[in-house]
Parts: structure tokens; C-alpha cells; sequence
């Protein structure tokens, strides 16, 4: 009887250990076979060494002890350090430019098997573009067009690194920097240039001085020949009129005229400054009888 129990107790045993090691085995599959991948990344999965998938956010599921995670690869956006490097420009003039890149994986297969150092892989590109896209330019055109810079610069990377299953977000210039030879040259240059616009500015300035002066003796001739042209008209026109006297009255009219003409320069003469004796021509009384008797005919 107790080799019998002690059989089944054994048995029992066995049993019992049996189902243990099937549940630790069930447990054991189950979470090699759940994998739960975090928002910010992507798990690469192999099978038997060879590429088999890419689980994306939230739970997931591969075969246990076939399957298994090779690769945990964040998916945020990433920086470069500041890279610095030489480039020359299209006028031959060296400059050291500094530069950051932000990137982010997008396809985690193709980082993994395409390249090792993902980093320096970028680095190394974004130096041959801004080297290659800087020496297209002067050095004046790389200050001012540095818009256009970013935008080319951002265009190649993005099309070179797309093999490698990465989207570059941005790409900054961040300064182009110029040595203190180079500086001193363009502040010459700068300072030149400024004097040279300072002498056309003062330049100009006394063209146009001459040119209103010019313009304002014009002007002053034009007035003054309009009123020596009035005065004309206007001696004309009294002349005219005399004529027309002449003419309607006669002869008597003209010595009218005549009276009254050494009359107004015997008057004249009285009435000088400093004239303490007045020399009349022997007819001058005449001249006034002439006047008086004309005016009273006139009257008449």
C-alpha cells in the first residue's frame, strides 16, 4: 500500500509540475509575443537575422522565439550640433559658415540597414551642399540671399537623404563669419563707397543750385522783356493817339504837343537840385504864350 501511494504521490507530483511549466511556458510566450511600442518610437523586427517588421504605437504582436526586436528607433525630431566649415565664394573669398540641421526618422528599416552613423552621414552632406551652393555665389549675394541659401540647401539634403529613410525639417544657416583681413577690406571698401556717394550727393547738389540760378535769370529776363514790350505798346498806343489828334485837329494839335513838351522840360529844369541859375532859350516865353493859347482854344 505505501509503494502505491508513494507512486501516486509522485505521479501527482509530476502532474502538478507539468502544468506549472506549461503556464510558465503559456506566460512566457505571451509576453515575448506582446510588445507594446511607445508613441515616440518604432520597434524593427527580425526573424531568424532577416528583416520581418516595423511595429508602429500601441500594442503589437510577433512570434515568440521566431521573432524577436532588433531595433528600438525614436522617431522625434532631432539636432545636429552647430557644424562650422570653410567655403569659398564665387569671388574667391573665404568665409566659415555655421550650420544646424534638424531631422527625423521616418522609415526605421532604412536607417538601420542603409546607414551606420546616421550623424555624420548628414554632417558630412550638409557640408558639400553649402560648400557647393556658396561657391555659386559672391560674397555680397551669400549676405543678402541667405533665404535663398536655406531654401536650396534644405532641397538637396532632403533629396540625398532619402535613401537613408530620414526627412530633414530644417536646415539653418545660422552666421557666416569672415576673417579680420577680409573685414578690414570691406570696411575700406564700405567707407570708399560712402565717400563716393557723399561727393556725387554734393555733386548733384550744385548742379541743381546752378540750374534753379539759371532758371531764376531766365525768369527775370522773360519779366523784364515783357515790360519793356507793355511800355512799347503803351508809348505806341499815346503815340497812336497823338496821330489820331494830328489828324482830326491839324497842325494845331501837333504844336499843342510841342508846347506842352518844353513846357514839362522847362519845369524839369527848375526843378533840379543845386540849380541856382536857370538859362531859358530866347523863345521860351513864346513857349508859354503858344501853350496858354493852345489850351484856350482847346477849351473854345
Amino acid at each position: 500500500m505505501n509503494f502505491d501511494s508513494d507512486q501516486a504521490l509522485d505521479q501527482l507530483l509530476g502532474a502538478n509540475l507539468f502544468l506549472l511549466l506549461l503556464a510558465a511556458f503559456i506566460i512566457l510566450c505571451v509576453f515575448l509575443a506582446v510588445k507594446i511600442v511607445p508613441q515616440s518610437q518604432k520597434f524593427v523586427v527580425e526573424r531568424l537575422g532577416r528583416l520581418r517588421s516595423v511595429l508602429g504605437p500601441g500594442i503589437n504582436f510577433i512570434v515568440p522565439f521566431l521573432d524577436r526586436v532588433a531595433h528600438r528607433i525614436s522617431i522625434l525630431e532631432r539636432q545636429l550640433p552647430t557644424m562650422t566649415q570653410d567655403a569659398i565664394t564665387a569671388d574667391n573669398v573665404l568665409v566659415q559658415v555655421d550650420t544646424s540641421v534638424f531631422y527625423r526618422i521616418i522609415e526605421p528599416e532604412k536607417t538601420v540597414y542603409r546607414i551606420r552613423d546616421v550623424d555624420g552621414a548628414i554632417s558630412t552632406t550638409v557640408a558639400g551642399i553649402v560648400r557647393s551652393e556658396i561657391g555659386k555665389m559672391e560674397l555680397d549675394q551669400v549676405q543678402s540671399n541667405r533665404a535663398q541659401l536655406i531654401a536650396a540647401t534644405r532641397e538637396q539634403i532632403a533629396a540625398q537623404v532619402d535613401d537613408w529613410g530620414i526627412e530633414v525639417t530644417r536646415a539653418e544657416i545660422l552666421d557666416v563669419n569672415l576673417d579680420q583681413q577680409t573685414r578690414n577690406a570691406m570696411l575700406q571698401q564700405l567707407n570708399a563707397e560712402r565717400a563716393r556717394r557723399a561727393q556725387v550727393t554734393e555733386a548733384e547738389g550744385k548742379k541743381r543750385a546752378v540750374e534753379l540760378q539759371a532758371d531764376a535769370e531766365l525768369y527775370a529776363a522773360e519779366k523784364a522783356a515783357e515790360a519793356r514790350r507793355v511800355q512799347a505798346e503803351a508809348e505806341a498806343f499815346a503815340t497812336s493817339i497823338v496821330a489820331e489828334a494830328i489828324a482830326a485837329d491839324g497842325i494845331e494839335a501837333a504844336r499843342y504837343q510841342v508846347a506842352l513838351k518844353q513846357v514839362e522840360a522847362l519845369n524839369a529844369l527848375g526843378a533840379g537840385q543845386g540849380k541856382s541859375t536857370i538859362l531859358l532859350p530866347a523863345n521860351a516865353l513864346d513857349a508859354f504864350g503858344d501853350a496858354f493859347k493852345l489850351l484856350k482854344g482847346a477849351a473854345k
